[in-house]
C-alpha cells in the first residue's frame, strides 16, 4: 500500500526516497489512490482548473517582466508587451483568456458538485477549501483587472471599492483604506499590484493543496453518490469500485485537456477579446478620472452577482423582507430538526427587521457577498437523504435547472445597461437564487426518491 516500504527503491531514486517521501507520495495520490470507476465528462473540470492555475501563474510571471505598476506607465506598458515586447502578445491575450476560462471551468466544476452533492458528508471540507478558492479566484481578477489602467478597469474598481463605503459605521474609512487615497490612484494600482501578484496567489495555492488533500483523504465522490469505501473490497482491501487514478485518469485527463487547448488556442488566436466580454472595449482607451464611461460592468463573470447589488432597490428590500417573514411561518410549520426549528425562523425575523433599518445600497452589498458567503453552508442546507441528483425527484431536477437558467439569465442582465425591464427581471433572479439555497433545508426533503444502488453504476466507453 502506499506506506509500504519493504521494497527499496535504488539509485538516484532510491537516495531521494531514504530523504523525502516522493515514491510514497506519487502512491498515495496517484498509483495508490483509488478513484471511482463512473467519473464522466463532468469529472474533467478540476484538471482543467489546475491546468488554468499553471497557465495563469506561467503567462503572469513573464508579463511582471515588462509590466509597470505606476498610474503613467501602466497603460503604455501594457502596450509595448503588446507591441514591442517578442510573443508578448500571445502571453498577454493568454493572461486575459486565461482568466475567463478559469471562471468558466471552475463555475462548470462547482456545478457539477452541485448536481452529484460532493459537498454532502464526508466532503464538507473539501467545498468550504473549493468555495474559498472560488472567493480567492473573485479577489484575484478584481485586483488585476484594474491592472491595465484601461478606462473600464479604472472605473470598475472605482464603482466596486465604492460599494465598501456603504457598510454601516465603518464603511468611508475601509474604501479609503483599500484605495490607499480618496480615489483610485497610483497607491490603489501599487497595492493592487503587490495583492494580485503575491499575496493572492500564496493563497489561492495554499488553499488548492488544502482542497486536494481533504479530497484525497475522505475519496472521490461519483455520480451515483455512493460510497467506494464502504463497498465491497478485495482480499488486500482494495475497493471493486474504484480503479487507480494514474494510470487511468490521468490519461483519461488528457482528453479533456486536449479538447480543451483547441478551444483556448482557438480564442487567443481568433477572438481574444470574445466580442468584449473577455477584453471590454473601453479597455483599449487610456484611464482618464475626469470622463465617465456611459456603461460601467464588471466582466462577464461577475455579472450575476452585479446583477443581485443592482437589484436590490427600496422597494426590493420590501419584498425580501416580506419572504423572510414568509419563510419563517414555512419553517415553523414543516419543523426542523433539534434546535434549529426556533433558531432559522428567529433569524429570518431578524432579517426582515434588519432589511428596513439599513439602506437598500447596503443590501446590496450585501446581497452580492451573501449569495457567494451562502454556497459555504451548503452541506449542512442540503437534508435530501440521497446525494446525486440522478435518484432526485424529477421536479427537483427541473429545480436545478431553473436555478441554472436564472444564473445565466442574471449574468447577462449584468451586462446591459439598467432599464425597467431589466430590473424587474433582476429582482426575480434574485429572489430565485436566494429561495433556492434558504428553502432547500425543506424542498430537499420532500419528493419520491429513487432507491440508491448499492455499488456504482458502470458502463465501459
Amino acid at each position: 500500500m502506499a506506506g509500504d516500504k519493504t521494497v527499496e527503491t535504488t539509485g538516484l531514486l532510491g537516495w531521494i526516497d531514504r530523504r523525502f517521501p516522493l515514491s510514497s507520495l506519487y502512491k498515495e495520490h496517484m498509483s495508490e489512490y483509488y478513484a471511482p470507476k463512473n467519473f464522466n465528462f463532468w469529472y474533467f473540470f478540476g484538471s482543467l482548473a489546475l491546468l488554468v492555475l499553471v497557465i495563469q501563474i506561467v503567462t503572469g510571471i513573464f508579463l511582471v517582466m515588462n509590466y509597470k505598476p505606476d498610474a503613467e506607465l501602466a497603460f503604455a506598458s501594457v502596450e509595448y508587451i503588446m507591441r514591442e515586447v517578442p510573443g508578448g502578445w500571445i502571453i498577454r491575450y493568454m493572461h486575459s483568456t486565461g482568466a475567463s476560462m478559469f471562471f468558466v471551468v471552475v463555475y462548470l466544476h462547482m456545478l457539477r458538485g452541485l448536481l452529484y452533492g460532493s459537498y454532502r458528508k464526508p466532503r464538507e471540507l473539501v467545498w468550504i477549501f473549493g468555495v474559498a478558492i472560488f472567493l480567492c479566484l473573485m479577489a484575484e481578477a478584481f485586483l488585476g483587472y484594474l491592472l491595465p489602467w484601461g478606462q473600464m478597469s479604472y472605473w470598475g474598481a472605482q464603482v466596486i471599492v465604492n460599494l465598501f463605503a456603504a457598510i454601516p459605521f465603518i464603511g468611508p474609512e475601509l474604501a479609503i483604506w483599500i484605495r490607499g487615497d480618496y480615489v483610485v490612484s497610483d497607491a490603489t494600482l501599487n497595492r493592487f499590484f503587490a495583492l494580485h501578484v503575491i499575496a493572492i496567489p500564496l493563497v489561492l495555492i495554499g488553499l488548492v493543496a488544502a482542497h486536494l488533500i481533504a479530497l484525497h483523504e475522505v475519496g472521490s465522490n461519483n455520480p451515483d453518490g455512493v460510497e467506494i469505501k464502504d463497498g465491497p473490497k478485495d482480499e488486500k482491501g482494495i475497493p471493486l469500485d474504484g480503479i487507480p487514478f494514474h494510470p487511468y485518469y490521468s490519461v483519461h485527463d488528457i482528453v479533456g485537456v486536449a479538447g480543451f487547448l483547441i478551444v483556448f488556442a482557438a480564442i487567443v488566436f481568433f477572438a481574444p477579446e470574445m466580442g468584449g466580454y473577455f477584453l471590454e472595449f473601453n479597455n483599449f482607451i487610456p484611464a482618464d478620472s475626469m470622463k465617465t464611461p456611459p456603461h460601467i460592468a464588471p466582466v462577464w463573470y461577475f455579472t450575476p452577482f452585479y446583477s443581485m447589488l443592482r437589484a436590490t432597490t427600496d422597494d426590493f428590500t420590501w419584498l425580501l423582507a416580506g419572504a423572510s417573514v414568509l419563510a419563517a411561518l414555512v419553517f415553523l410549520i414543516k419543523g426542523l430538526p433539534g434546535k434549529m426549528r426556533f433558531l432559522v425562523p428567529a433569524i429570518l425575523i431578524a432579517v426582515a427587521v434588519a432589511l428596513k433599518v439599513f439602506d437598500a445600497k447596503f443590501w446590496g452589498v450585501v446581497a452580492m457577498g451573501g449569495t457567494v458567503v451562502i454556497l459555504f453552508f451548503l452541506p449542512w442546507l442540503d437534508h435530501s437523504p440521497v446525494k446525486s441528483i440522478r435518484y432526485r425527484p424529477t421536479w427537483h431536477k427541473l429545480l436545478y435547472v431553473i436555478f441554472m437558467i436564472n444564473f445565466v439569465m442574471l449574468g447577462y442582465l449584468g451586462t446591459q445597461p439598467p432599464s425597467d425591464l431589466f430590473n424587474l427581471l433582476s429582482q426575480i433572479g434574485t429572489v430565485i437564487y436566494l429561495a433556492f439555497f434558504f428553502l432547500m433545508p425543506v424542498w430537499s426533503r420532500l419528493g419520491t426518491f429513487k432507491p440508491v444502488p448499492e455499488r456504482v453504476t458502470f458502463r465501459a466507453h
